[in-house]
């Protein structure tokens, strides 16, 4: 079963889940999602190599040009949720148009929401209207794959995190992707192939599920 979320009072709070049926046949999708730093990209990157389609992040794109117009800290520019979310939403699209097999994507709109929770920025009212379509739709799938920390992080243009932080922004994605519905599956601090090994597994085991 697939589940929505009611807004509660106030543009911060997603309310109680509510069952949705929906007709929509897609294309097997899991987020991957997690922390700064965690490791998630390059787990990505071989499952591409692999032969995976996969759906790029919005937030180091949007940072990076940003960046490059003048602007430092863009993700603390007005505006800047508005920005990922509609990248985030024509990658989804393209994605869907062009699907074969499974794809995986690097982060979902429940990201920036949880972004949003952790700066203590209000979040833009389409951006829960956004998350109840994707649920209700069915974008993707309801198991998605969580990537721990790995007690580091390396810092780059667009990631200027401690890892105290680091930390601190995890449990904000945990508690987000759990009150929106979806069911965490841990990938733990690895080497990489095995991080891997581990996602694909799971994958397999799902795609076998009547």
């Amino acid at each position: 079963m697939y589940f929505a979320f009611a807004r509660r009072a106030g543009p911060e709070s997603c309310g109680c889940l509510l069952p949705v049926v929906s007709q929509r046949e897609t294309m097997p999708a899991y987020i991957l999602t997690g922390a700064p730093g965690s490791g998630k990209t390059a787990i990505l990157r071989q499952l591409e190599i692999d032969g995976h389609a996969v759906v790029e992040e919005a937030a180091t794109d949007v940072i990076a040009l940003q960046q490059a117009l003048g602007w430092p800290e863009p993700w603390r520019e007005p505006g800047f949720a508005d920005q990922l979310l509609e990248l985030q939403r024509k990658r989804q699209l393209a994605a869907e148009a062009d699907a074969r097999g499974v794809v995986f994507f690097d982060r979902s709109p429940v990201c920036t929401l949880a972004l949003c929770r952790y700066l203590d920025r209000t979040a833009p009212r389409h951006l829960f209207e956004e998350i109840e379509r994707m649920v209700a739709e069915r974008w993707y799938e309801r198991t998605a794959f969580f990537v721990r920390h790995q007690g580091f992080v390396q810092a780059t243009a667009a990631r200027r995190v401690s890892f105290e932080d680091s930390v601190a922004f995890e449990k904000v994605h945990e508690l987000t992707y759990r009150e929106v519905g979806f069911d965490l599956l841990e990938v733990p601090a690895a080497p990489l192939l095995v991080r891997v090994a581990a996602v694909q597994q799971v994958v397999d085991r799902l795609g076998r599920l009547p």
